[in-house]
């Protein structure tokens, strides 16, 4: 399969997009698609397998972290939030020292926004109580699947902490917690910076990639981890 089939055999979430905005992809000829989608590294970021940015580079992908909230307007709270990007030889390590953080036994929510008939669909699958050391070793068996295939994320949490990391389908980093000062450090030991103003990949129009060979490891991931749902 060619490189420009493989990036669309998921295609630009165009649901994620303003019902006014033209997708900067209409009338790109094949050859600069191509192109544009073989692009994986701008400046010092190289980019995962898994997204490329909009044809017009409305985001430039760059390394940081920013400071934000979750707010939940219903049940009046909100909760401190670390959003962080990072280049792809220092990615999955990242992840797993962010893990570390988080305690000995842990939950997991695998996400898949695979292929299912005419529209994509997201699932949420979930395992409850698993020792971290256990986890993170499967976890480095599915590397590449977890890095390069823009249909799967995982999070992972510490529900009496509470603490949360996950590690989505754009392959950026979300922390959520009530303290988060441990995780700035890991970020800052890799050399990431915190940025006020950084904008991130899911803050444009993108384009997601995946293979038909990523829907087996996701259910060989599934088996691993004990989730016993089938995945069609």
């Amino acid at each position: 399969m060619s490189f420009l089939k493989r990036f669309f055999l998921n295609v630009l979430h165009e649901d994620e997009l303003p019902a006014h905005h033209r997708s900067s992809f209409e009338n790109v000829a094949d050859t600069d698609l191509e192109t544009h989608l073989s692009v994986e590294r701008y400046g010092d970021f190289l980019l995962t397998d898994a997204i490329r940015p909009s044809y017009d580079l409305r985001v430039i992908p760059q390394e940081g972290f920013r400071r934000d909230a979750y707010r939940d307007v219903h049940q009046d709270y909100e909760v401190p939030v670390l959003m962080a990007a990072a280049s792809r030889e220092k990615l999955f390590e990242l992840f797993i020292e962010c893990l570390e953080l988080l305690g000995e036994e842990v939950d997991v929510v695998l996400e898949t926004s695979h292929l299912q008939g005419p529209r994509q669909h997201h699932e949420d699958l979930y395992r409850e109580h698993i020792d971290l050391p256990v986890l993170t070793s499967i976890l480095w068996d599915f590397e590449d699947l977890l890095m390069n295939d823009g249909c799967t994320g995982i999070a992972v949490m510490n529900p009496h902490t509470p603490r949360e990391v996950q590690f989505d389908e754009h392959k950026l980093l979300i922390i959520y917690g009530d303290s988060l000062e441990e995780f700035e450090s890991v970020l800052g030991a890799r050399d990431l910076q915190s940025r006020e103003g950084l904008r991130f990949i899911t803050e444009a129009e993108h384009v997601h990639s995946s293979k038909e060979e990523y829907i087996q490891q996701f259910e060989e991931l599934k088996r691993c981890l004990g989730i016993d749902e089938e995945f069609s």
